[in-house]
């Protein structure tokens, strides 16, 4: 009876209860595979969400299988990679999506891996250099805070409401926990002590917005996220590759994630007009071939359904001299196979991973 609702949502729970059949790696298997607690509770999915993520499935399904015919109606447990960080959340998220995706698909062809990392590193993810651009630009961010007097008065003013030391306030950030009441349409939450209200919101959010711009002046952000993302992407361009040689094992790759493995994503491929990711944003990578040389192969981004191919450093200049609405894969393919690593003057990402930018 909870609102929003989904004609396909009482039909998902039921398909979720029948997961047992599915493989999933080592702690996926104990998380359940839809929220399912009365009252909603810190870090976990809402009805909202897995809302959202059937609707992206549905969205993806009516472009990949009814138009483009990406899967077979007998496609197998090979053509599907499915990875998802072991919170309930991510998991959750990966399954309402895929249940639209492939409707009441048979869960003997799921084999969920589970991938510990938030930036999706897997065995590659010992990079002191990254480290260290994280650490400089979390120390950015904490100079810009403390020096905003409206946000200081806001934090001390919240904490007093919420029963809290205002330096556990400030350290927590709480613009999370206040989009979820942004986003649900619940109002803040009130006190003895008082109410947080949309005065206190409208101050962090402006306060988000100038991180953000400072962020890509500073540019610390930009070589963390290069660093940070150079495995993921690495692994893309090498499942595409894989691909276009003829190997068509996967075809469909699903990663469940979060806003901080999106985020750098987004600022390494150098589309800044992206802002933070918002609840279930998805990011796409496809794969085409040229029907008349079907050697060409290119590749198009989408996030959020929006093209954004030509906002990439590494391509942002191609459409100026091509008519093909879509990007060369080799041009993909340099960027994360040389050029991310041109800006620490190294060639290859353990060098980079050890060596100061310029």
């Amino acid at each position: 009876s909870r609102k929003p609702s989904h004609p396909q949502l009482e039909a998902f729970v039921k398909h979720m209860s029948k997961g047992t059949a599915a493989q999933m790696d080592g702690s996926l298997s104990s998380l359940p595979r839809y929220p399912s607690h009365s009252l909603c509770e810190m870090g976990e999915l809402t009805q909202t969400g897995v809302v959202q993520h059937l609707r992206n499935g549905q969205l993806l399904r009516e472009i990949y299988i009814n138009k483009h015919k990406l899967l077979p109606s007998d496609w197998t447990a090979k053509q599907l990679y499915l990875e998802t960080t072991g919170k309930s959340r991510t998991l959750q998220s990966a399954l309402a999506l895929l249940y639209t995706f492939l409707p009441d698909f048979d869960w003997k062809k799921i084999n969920m891996r589970h991938q510990w990392s938030t930036i999706f590193c897997s065995g590659s993810c010992d990079c002191p250099m990254r480290n260290h651009y994280l650490e400089e630009e979390q120390r950015r961010q904490y100079s810009l805070r403390v020096k905003n007097n409206d946000l200081e008065k806001i934090y001390v003013d919240m904490a007093k409401i919420v029963g809290i030391p205002t330096r556990q306030l400030r350290a927590s950030n709480p613009i999370d926990s206040l989009l979820c009441y942004f986003c649900h349409n619940v109002t803040f939450p009130c006190t003895k002590t008082g109410c947080i209200g949309m005065e206190h919101f409208k101050v962090i959010k402006r306060h988000q917005l100038e991180d953000e711009r400072e962020r890509q002046e500073k540019k610390l952000y930009f070589l963390y996220a290069l660093l940070a993302t150079h495995p993921f992407l690495n692994q893309t361009v090498n499942r595409l590759q894989r691909i276009a040689e003829g190997k068509k094992e996967e075809v469909f790759v699903l990663y469940s994630a979060h806003d901080v493995t999106l985020s750098p994503v987004l600022s390494a491929l150098g589309i800044t007009e992206a802002r933070f990711p918002r609840f279930a944003a998805r990011l796409v990578f496809e794969l085409w071939q040229d029907g008349k040389r079907p050697k060409e192969h290119f590749i198009r981004i989408l996030y959020n359904g929006a093209d954004v191919t030509f906002q990439t450093s590494f391509c942002k200049d191609h459409y100026k001299h091509s008519s093909k609405p879509m990007c060369p894969l080799e041009k993909f393919a340099n960027f994360v196979k040389r050029d991310m690593f041109l800006i620490f003057n190294s060639t290859s990402y353990y060098d980079a991973c050890r060596r100061r930018a310029l």
